[in-house]
C-alpha cells in the first residue's frame, strides 16, 4: 500500500514536470508582421513582406489590410501578385507633393489590400505579402504600417498597436519596418543588376538561418527529453529504495 501510495506521488510529480515543460516551450501567438528581403536602408527602395499567420482554429484569414504611414508617404509602392489573392491598391492626395527623380507627385499609396478568392490562409498556415517600397525615409529610424485582418467568420483582428520602446509588447502590435542607415550607392538603393549579383548570397543566408532555426528547434527537444528523462529516473530510484525497505 506504502509503494502504490509513493508511485502515486511520483507519477504526479512526473506529470507536473512534464506539463511545466511543454507549458515553458511553447511559443507566443505569431502576430502580423512586416521584414524587408535584405536590407531595408534609409533613402533606398526595399522590398518587404508582410507575413499574416492564421491564429484561428476554426475560421480562414481572408483579408488583409495594409495601410501605409501617412507621416512618412512613399512615391512608389508596388505589390507582387500572390497566388489566390487579389489586391486593391489605394491612393490619396498629398498635402505636401513629393519630389521623385525630379518630378513632383501629388498622390501616394496609403493602403493596400489582399482579398482572397478562394479559402484564403487556413488554420495551420501563413502567408507572405510582397509589395515593393520606396524611397524609403531618411529622416526615421522605422516605419510602422497599421494591419487589419479580417476572418471567415467576420472577425477582425486590428494590429494596430504602436510599439514603444522601454515598454512591453503590446497585445496587438502595428508591423514595424526598421530602418538601416543609408548607404554610400544611392542611398541603399538596390538595381536588377544588385539583385542578380546577391541571389547565391541571400539563399545561401537563408540556409544558413533556416539551418540555425532547425538546430535551435533540436536542441529545445532533446532539452526536454533530457528533463522528462532524468524526473523519469529519480522516480524509478525512489521506488527501488521503497522496496528494498519494504
Amino acid at each position: 500500500m506504502q509503494i502504490s501510495r509513493t508511485a502515486s506521488r511520483v507519477t504526479a510529480a512526473v506529470a507536473v514536470a512534464g506539463a511545466t515543460v511543454l507549458a515553458v516551450s511553447v511559443p507566443a501567438f505569431a502576430h502580423v508582421s512586416v521584414q524587408p528581403e535584405g536590407t531595408a536602408a534609409k533613402g533606398g527602395y526595399a522590398t518587404v513582406d508582410f507575413k499574416v499567420p492564421n491564429e484561428r482554429d476554426d475560421a480562414s484569414t481572408t483579408k488583409i489590410e495594409v495601410n501605409l504611414p501617412a507621416e512618412h508617404p512613399l512615391a512608389s509602392v508596388m505589390p507582387q501578385p500572390v497566388p489566390g489573392w487579389s489586391v486593391k491598391v489605394t491612393k490619396s492626395k498629398l498635402d505636401k507633393p513629393l519630389t521623385m527623380h525630379g518630378e513632383k507627385i501629388g498622390e501616394a499609396v496609403t493602403k493596400v489590400t489582399w482579398t482572397a478568392d478562394g479559402k484564403g490562409i487556413e488554420p495551420g498556415y501563413f502567408q507572405k505579402f510582397p509589395l515593393s517600397l520606396g524611397a524609403l525615409p531618411e529622416d526615421t529610424d522605422q516605419l510602422v504600417f497599421k494591419a487589419i485582418q479580417t476572418y471567415s467568420n467576420k472577425e477582425v483582428v486590428r494590429w494596430i498597436e504602436v510599439p514603444q520602446e522601454g515598454q512591453d509588447e503590446p497585445e496587438n502590435p502595428a508591423p514595424t519596418l526598421a530602418l538601416s542607415a543609408a548607404t554610400d550607392d544611392h542611398h541603399g538603393t538596390a538595381t536588377a543588376d544588385d539583385d542578380a549579383k546577391g541571389g547565391d548570397k541571400d539563399d545561401a543566408h537563408q540556409e544558413a538561418a533556416d539551418s540555425d532555426g532547425g538546430t535551435d528547434t533540436t536542441a529545445r527537444v532533446l532539452g526536454i527529453v533530457g528533463i522528462v528523462i532524468g524526473v523519469a529516473g529519480v522516480a524509478y530510484g525512489v521506488l527501488a529504495g521503497r522496496r528494498r525497505t519494504a
